[in-house]
């Protein structure tokens, strides 16, 4: 305000004493003074918006600025619930939202607003910030895709490096376990134990051994092993036989009819074969 406006304003209200606005909108009773300390707390409002609009004000006075607003806001709507006690408009419902639009509030705290500069303090611009969505899920199908013989580990061995090493170990691990059993055949014998017998041939068969169940024994060539067989092995004069046999059968189902099988089977029956 310029000095001539105070002074006009001063001599307008000479001889005035100046109403202050009650602490509690419940200790007013008419009407038409509740509608105007609704209209003052909206104009302190808009000062106090357009104010911390400023930056430069620094952080502390901001933040009070901001907190007077969120004050004054709160005041505001005592007031708009008397006026609606006292037979006026409901202005929660059809009065104008501007003020409280320009105000942000932070997710989770619901009431408090911040307001222009306010939004950019320390602190204040990370909860504003919303967090990165979660990468999609991906469907069966598109995981299926990427599954092959590699996933499974069928071409492990495909590298030329495993192989190799998998070779050298087990190199390694049979020379030890040579190598253990040496040097405990050696402990027996320096304690003088019983001379260790020849290990059991599981191959060998003795000569005085019979065929129980009629098997045969096969001769080899001199100098060689023999061996017995402990089943009935058929000669090849059995297994021609046994061949013919199933041929007749199979040439007879083929061709002959079912009357003539009959008598086949009747005529063998009364032979006696």
């Amino acid at each position: 305000m310029t000095a001539l406006a105070r002074f006009r304003q001063a001599q307008l209200e000479e001889g005035k004493v100046k109403e202050r606005r009650p602490f509690l909108a419940s200790e007013c009773n008419e009407l038409p003074k509740a509608e105007k300390w609704r209209r003052q707390i909206i104009g302190e409002i808009s000062k106090k918006v357009a104010q911390i609009q400023n930056a430069g004000l620094g952080e502390f006075r901001i933040r009070d600025l901001n907190d007077e607003i969120n004050k004054l806001l709160r005041e505001k709507g005592h007031w708009e619930v008397r006026i609606r006690e006292l037979g006026g408009p409901d202005y929660a419902r059809i009065g104008p939202k501007m003020l409280d639009h320009e105000g942000k509030e932070v997710p989770g705290n619901r009431g408090y607003k911040y307001f222009g500069a306010a939004k950019d303090l320390p602190g204040v611009r990370e909860l504003f910030e919303k967090e990165p969505l979660p990468p999609p899920r991906k469907t069966r199908a598109e995981l299926m895709k990427s599954i092959d013989a590699e996933y499974y580990g069928y071409r492990d061995e495909d590298d030329g490096i495993l192989e190799p090493l998998e070779q050298e170990h087990e190199k390694k691990v049979i020379a030890e376990a040579v190598e253990k059993w040496k040097m405990e055949r050696e402990a027996r014998l320096a304690r003088g134990d019983e001379e260790e017998e020849e290990e059991e041939n599981i191959y060998a068969v003795n000569e005085d051994e019979s065929d129980e169940e009629g098997g045969k024994e096969k001769d080899g060539e001199e100098g060689q092993q023999k061996f017995i067989a402990h089943v009935p092995v058929p000669t090849q004069q059995e297994i021609e036989e046994a061949l013919v046999r199933r041929k007749k059968m199979e040439l007879l189902q083929k061709y002959a009819s079912e009357t003539l099988m009959a008598q086949s089977e009747e005529a063998k029956r009364l032979l006696g074969l």
